[in-house]
């Protein structure tokens, strides 16, 4: 396999897609006798794969199958959902848990793993041992916006072989150079992209928008900048995608003789990213280092409360780790921000309750 291709495949059977991605690469060649497999897949939190923010099962399920039928037995799928979430709920809401039971593969929550200190370019960051040490390293990614980062896909999605209290310092560094410090030291030997159904806009999903196609490649880098013409952007504006080359961890170039489709597009095969709407939606936000969990909470609730009222919260809201000891103008979101006059409890909040304070505000 051409370390530059990236083969696309389009449609609605992601266990049949998966097969075929694998094969077309002839990905078992790759992989070692006897090697410990991990794949790791995007359970960010407990949502079903059609809301755009998780992997979709039977993904999970054609790469397993895969690799059993070329005789691989050592298989494990490990994940750390966010912070604040419980992985075991993921496994439970998206079928992995059953999934696993049925093939006899592993089952590992990453929040509980040994980790190894690892240098990077941005520091000693500490990686979940399992990950870092596994013979071949699948990355099962979602393709979909992101209120922070863009976009997420590949280089983000293992922010997941982390500990949580690595997680949380990524956010108060601002997530761009440590994810780009994280890619350098901890390469998947395949990436495999689901874009079947991505919400473009929030990582926990909500607002899917189907584009049935699946992506596989070796180089993450070179995946997510790809992928990134896919939604309409630029790499230059996802600011971990060209530190990460910078770091070593693989390289933004694609021509267009490396795109290998299986197959023609189906409907709504082209997509597009828009930031706009979440920059109109945050414009009264004063963010300070706020995790993912917390912030894609309240931009939910305030597309929530834009569709319910017509129109758009303009009151000041400040959310994020910057605040801990403040005193906070407005509305304080999360514990973070309990020193201001009114705020929502809960690390993180729901949505629900970060709307009922907007609608009383």
């Amino acid at each position: 396999m051409n370390d530059r291709t990236i083969r696309i495949i389009y449609g609605e059977d992601g266990r049949a897609m998966a097969r075929q991605l694998l094969e077309a690469a002839d990905a078992a060649a790759r992989i070692p006798a006897g090697g410990r497999i991990v794949l790791k897949p995007n359970l960010v939190n407990a949502t079903r794969p059609e809301e755009g923010a998780t992997t979709h099962t039977e993904i999970v399920r054609g790469v397993v199958e895969y690799l059993q039928d070329a005789g691989f037995r050592d298989i494990t799928i490990a994940e750390s959902s966010w912070v604040g979430a419980r992985t075991e709920q993921a496994w439970r809401v998206t079928g992995v848990d059953a999934l696993a039971r049925t093939y006899g593969v592993r089952l590992l929550d990453l929040k509980g793993d040994r980790t190894v200190p690892v240098e990077t370019p941005a520091g000693t960051i500490r990686i979940c041992a399992t990950a870092l040490e596994a013979d071949f390293l699948i990355n099962l990614p979602v393709l979909k916006g992101h209120c922070q980062t863009v976009m997420t896909c590949a280089l983000k999605n293992l922010k997941g072989c982390i500990p949580d209290a690595e997680k949380r310092r990524f956010h108060a560094q601002g997530l761009m150079k440590p994810i780009a410090a994280l890619a350098s030291a901890l390469r998947p030997h395949l990436t495999l992209v689901d874009s079947l159904c991505g919400d473009l806009n929030f990582e926990e999903g909500g607002n899917p928008v189907r584009t049935n196609r699946m992506l596989l490649g070796t180089d993450p880098v070179q995946l997510d900048a790809y992928c990134c013409e896919l939604l309409g952007l630029q790499p230059a504006d996802v600011g971990y995608l060209p530190l990460a080359e910078r770091y070593g961890a693989g390289s933004l170039a694609w021509r267009p003789e490396d795109i290998v489709a299986l197959n023609e597009p189906c409907p709504a095969a082209q997509s597009r990213a828009d930031g706009r709407l979440v920059r109109e939606l945050s414009r009264s936000v004063a963010a300070e280092s706020a995790c993912s969990a917390c912030y894609g909470s309240l931009i939910r609730a305030l597309y929530q409360y834009r569709e319910q009222t017509g129109r758009t919260y303009r009151g000041p809201v400040a959310i994020g780790q910057g605040f801990r000891g403040k005193v906070p103008e407005g509305l304080g979101v999360g514990a973070c921000c309990r020193g201001a006059a009114r705020s929502v409890s809960g690390c993180p909040p729901t949505a629900a309750a970060i709307l009922r304070a907007l609608r009383e505000s």
